[in-house]
């Protein structure tokens, strides 16, 4: 994928799942009540993974006018997604974290230049338009962060959620409204008939977020992007939110992108996360490893800046510095490499590559030399 790349002028619908039509791509399931397909059926809620991936992003870079100049928001992100996997992507605010997430759902700003490739079932999505970028939209369901600044104020909850399937699954709308009906009370919200006739102001902040999560998973999707989806929650509504995701994905089989601030939220749903630095992927690793062994120091220095309920601290660990963007770090040097208290002479002579190591991957020039001590440093 190459070049320009922006929405379609062709694609309709919703941008919670979009819309289908006919086209190269895997058709939809109209009925979103069976798990997805892609996926061999495991035992009850763990879906068999083959070895393909769903998902791949392959060198991704992409650049946006700035200032009055082309600058990288994303540097060379690389990463792959099993079927039926939850993989996590944490990073500060600017990390990129959302941009990758629109990159996938080939919804960044029309200037935006795409390099790299992002293959979904091994098609190479910056080769789709028309209908066969509907088509893969409507395998591809977006949960945004803020679920009133994505649903329309004037419209009800019923013509949002339904929008999709009448109109591109070509679903009667009598047949949709039920739908949708029976999608809610998955989600937890009773008497869903009188919720599609009110408007998104009427419901509360969880409520809404429930309708998106519902509305995502009509058309069926094979891939789900979780755009921090409790940010504008309460702790409380939270917890609802995140263990209805989570037992729905499980349920239907879905792949998911989960992107948050919290480490301890992606190892508590996620098999794998990746760590995000100035518009680039420093860690890739085991959700369950992340804290004890971690490969980067920014990820060690993100767990430990973590308040612990179990401990007394006079003060919070901080990260010395501020975050940097991508078009803020020096092309010739670790970005973390100001921050960082491990850097050397070696972290400023070139940006390191991508390391294999403990069944992981870091972007550290020294992670042979720092493994096993960052653990400690996460600990305190």
């Amino acid at each position: 994928m190459s070049g320009p790349v922006a929405n379609d002028p062709a694609v309709t619908g919703t941008a919670v799942s979009g819309p289908a039509a006919a086209g190269a791509l895997p058709a939809t399931p109209a009925t979103p009540a069976t798990p997805a397909s892609g996926a061999a059926q495991g035992g009850p809620g763990e879906p068999d993974r083959p070895a393909g991936p769903l998902l791949e992003v392959d060198g991704l870079t992409v650049r946006l006018p700035i200032e009055g100049a082309s600058r990288p928001v994303l540097r060379d992100v690389s990463f792959s997604l099993r079927p039926g996997e939850a993989f996590g992507l944490v990073g500060e605010s600017g990390s990129g974290k959302s941009m990758t997430a629109r990159a996938i759902d080939r919804l960044l700003p029309a200037r935006a230049e795409v390099s790299g490739a992002i293959r979904f079932d091994g098609r190479d999505i910056g080769t789709l338009s028309g209908a066969d970028l509907r088509r893969y939209r409507s395998q591809v369901a977006m949960i945004f962060q803020d679920p009133r600044a994505h649903t329309n104020p004037v419209r009800r909850i019923g013509d949002f959620m339904t929008e999709a399937l009448r109109t591109n699954l070509a679903v009667p709308a009598a047949q949709a409204r039920a739908k949708a009906v029976d999608m809610l009370a998955q989600v937890g919200i009773e008497d869903g008939a009188r919720r599609l006739r009110q408007y998104p102001h009427q419901l509360s902040g969880g409520m809404l977020q429930r309708v998106m999560i519902a509305a995502a998973l009509l058309t069926g999707p094979r891939l789900m992007l979780a755009d921090e989806p409790t940010t504008a929650l309460d702790v409380t509504t939270q917890a609802e939110v995140m263990a209805i995701l989570d037992d729905l994905r499980r349920e239907f089989g879905l792949t998911m992108l989960f992107i948050t601030h919290d480490l301890e939220l992606a190892a508590a749903i996620c098999d794998r996360t990746a760590v995000m630095y100035a518009g680039q992927i420093v860690e890739i690793r085991s959700s369950m490893l992340l804290h004890d062994d971690p490969l980067h120091p920014y990820t060690a220095a993100l767990a430990g800046a973590r308040p612990d309920i179990a401990q007394t601290a006079r003060r919070l660990r901080a990260i010395p510095g501020r975050p940097l963007s991508a078009f803020e770090a020096l092309p010739a040097e670790c970005a973390f490499a100001p921050r960082c208290p491990h850097a050397r002479d070696v972290c400023r002579a070139a940006v390191p590559g991508p390391l294999e190591i403990g069944g992981g991957m870091s972007r550290c020039a020294r992670a042979h030399d720092l493994r096993g001590r960052l653990g400690a440093v996460a600990d305190g």
